[in-house]
């Protein structure tokens, strides 16, 4: 760990092992995924890729499904192991309850089937269940 003041948020991302490479952190700053932490607001502003990361700094950083709401505790412009790039930062309470829940929801979806597991081509047999869902979906009916 660096005792620097500040360090950029690709860079940083990139150290906290977010992303595994630098041009994947900025991509997905660039994208809008990385955002400063939001105050009684829905979502944070956007940032850029050489925005200065401090100690005490809240963010929220979205990869596919999952947000993670942060308060960076350190700052490093190297990656170093997994148990260095834990101590970088803290997610914040709130958001460990909303990714079990997530969790949890998806678990019990799963459970009960909630989507289809298709493997490989489909068989002739899902073709026909696939050809009659979409002719109900596109259906005319003229005499309307």
């Amino acid at each position: 760990m660096v005792n620097a003041a500040s360090v950029r948020i690709d860079k940083w991302l990139w150290a906290a092992r977010f992303y595994k490479t630098r041009s994947l952190a900025t991509d997905a700053v660039d994208a809008g995924h990385v955002r400063k932490a939001s105050v009684g607001s829905v979502s944070g502003d956007r940032v850029k890729p050489a925005l200065a990361v401090k100690v005490g700094d809240g963010l929220s950083i979205q990869r596919g499904d999952n947000v993670q709401e942060i308060t960076v505790t350190s700052v490093s412009d190297r990656r170093g192991s997994a148990t260095e790039a834990a101590l970088l930062f803290k997610e914040t309470d709130a958001s460990i309850a909303a990714r079990l829940e997530r969790l949890a929801t998806r678990a019990a979806s799963d459970s009960q089937g909630g989507q289809p597991v298709m493997r490989g081509r489909p068989t002739k047999q899902d073709r026909r269940r696939l050809a009659d869902l979409f002719s109900k979906n596109y259906r005319t009916d003229d005499s309307a």
